[in-house]
């Protein structure tokens, strides 16, 4: 009996030394929990280390009042609240509910270790000379980092890296809203004859749209309602929207999206030129001038400037917004030219900004407003994280519907990819959602000399 036993004990210690040798060591960078507040508690069943430069950093940027600032302070805040139980504390670790136990180094002044090749002179290779140091004591140690750099720095000293991957969706296997399908001319036929499709054999998300294309060269366009299970017609278009008329199937999908109510949260992604935000700004004004569906249009971008910036703008909130909101602009004057013929748009503009019915905000203010009843566009939201992205939509009250619009290949935020940023990762989430929908856009329609740039460029 005692021999019998004597393998099922060596197993039991076996898969415990096994889990004590699997337990890794994660030192967090302050670029991950600027990106993610929460995430010190999405590392299950190890440690978590902050090093003490990585609070100094978020000690001076707690004071900042945009979303980098409120995330340093809800990080500080959350730490600060982790009570360490009698006779342990913060050196040794803290167990969170979350699984992980917190760590916080506080070895203030780093000495020189052998082996270590960076100079102490910046935070970042101060966070990496914790890790080293670390690792040396025996622990299996992975540095944590949003930045690229740091991460190779890593690697040069054969310390495991890793980029953050909680707050991530694939970019390149993202869903793109529309697909075609190869079906018999009967079944078009019929479509064309009942109105709607009964389910087929291929399985669709909510408000997918779909060609149907058959060898004959018959097609017909629809949407699938998830509610009916059927493939159904788009809205009718008995005229244009504000001037503009689709140039392509997946403008007239996203016109579509756009002008239902049942939609309340649209996403447009596609490169430069391919009509995301001209489509949205004249969608908005049908419902908001023409329908008075919603009282009045908001558009917001993200303050993040292209090249280098031109420093500080004198004037009022209006006047610094003017002119990152001058795309914007752009799009309502061609839209009243387009609306009352070349050259005659002026006065339809200036009735516009007058009637108070288009506000312009930027992001860093709309966190703390309820905002119902409103036609919320989200303009270059790639620059935009998930948290950021999750404060806007959160703003909308009842009856608002929201837009986001960008290119997840064109980041200007350092520590965004395109499958990090905000928008590609609200693709990811909301896409079996019935209230959502999404339009990926490829073909640019802005000029001969545009599609040609976005294509070589």
């Amino acid at each position: 009996m005692r021999v019998a036993q004597q393998p099922f004990v060596r197993k039991v210690l076996t898969t415990a030394e096994d889990k004590q040798v699997s337990r890794k060591t994660f030192v967090i960078d302050t670029n991950v929990l600027v990106h993610d507040p929460l995430s010190i508690t999405k590392f299950k069943q190890n440690d978590v280390v902050i090093a003490l430069p990585v609070l100094e950093e978020l000690d001076s940027l707690k004071r900042y009042s945009d979303e980098v600032g409120k995330n340093a302070r809800e990080v500080i805040r959350y730490i600060d609240s982790l009570k360490p139980e009698k006779g342990s504390d913060f050196q040794s670790g803290v167990e969170i509910a979350e699984g992980p136990k917190v760590r916080i180094h506080l070895e203030a002044k780093p000495d020189r270790l052998d082996g270590f090749p960076l100079p102490l002179d910046r935070s970042s290779n101060k966070i990496l000379w914790v890790a080293y140091l670390l690792k040396k004591r025996g622990e299996s140690v992975v540095i944590v980092s949003k930045d690229f750099v740091t991460r190779v720095k890593a690697e040069a000293m054969d310390l495991e890296s890793e980029d953050y991957e909680n707050l991530k969706v694939s970019y390149e296997k993202m869903y793109r809203g529309f697909r075609k399908i190869e079906v018999q001319k009967r079944d078009i036929d019929l479509f064309y004859k009942d109105g709607f499709l009964p389910p087929m054999q291929e399985e669709f998300r909510p408000n997918e749209y779909i060609l149907l294309a058959s060898p004959e060269n018959s097609s017909a366009v629809c949407k699938y309602n998830d509610k009916t299970k059927r493939l159904e017609p788009l809205l009718p278009l008995n005229r244009d929207v504000w001037g503009i008329q689709p140039l392509n199937i997946e403008q007239r999908c996203a016109i579509d999206m756009l002008l239902r109510e049942d939609i309340q949260l649209v996403t447009l992604i596609g490169p430069a030129g391919t009509g995301k935000t001209l489509l949205a700004l004249a969608c908005g004004m049908r419902k908001v001038f023409d329908d008075s569906v919603y009282s009045k249009i908001l558009i917001s971008r993200p303050i993040v400037p292209l090249g280098k910036d031109i420093g500080y703008l004198p004037g009022t909130k209006e006047e610094k917004l003017y002119h990152w909101m001058q795309p914007i602009y752009d799009n309502l004057e061609f839209l009243c030219s387009t609306t009352n013929g070349e050259g005659n748009g002026d006065a339809t503009l200036e009735f516009i900004m007058e009637s108070k019915k288009i506000e312009m905000e930027a992001v860093t203010y709309i966190r703390g407003r309820s905002l119902p009843k409103m036609y919320m566009i989200i303009d270059e939201a790639q620059n935009l994280t998930p948290h950021e992205v999750k404060t806007i939509i959160s703003r909308a009250g009842k009856g608002t519907k929201v837009i986001l619009t960008g290119d997840s290949t064109q980041i200007d935020n350092p520590y965004l990819d395109k499958d990090s940023n905000g928008l590609t990762y609200i693709v990811g989430k909301f896409k079996d959602q019935r209230i959502y929908g999404h339009m990926f856009l490829e073909k640019t329609e802005r000029s001969e000399l545009a599609s040609i740039a976005a294509e070589l460029l």
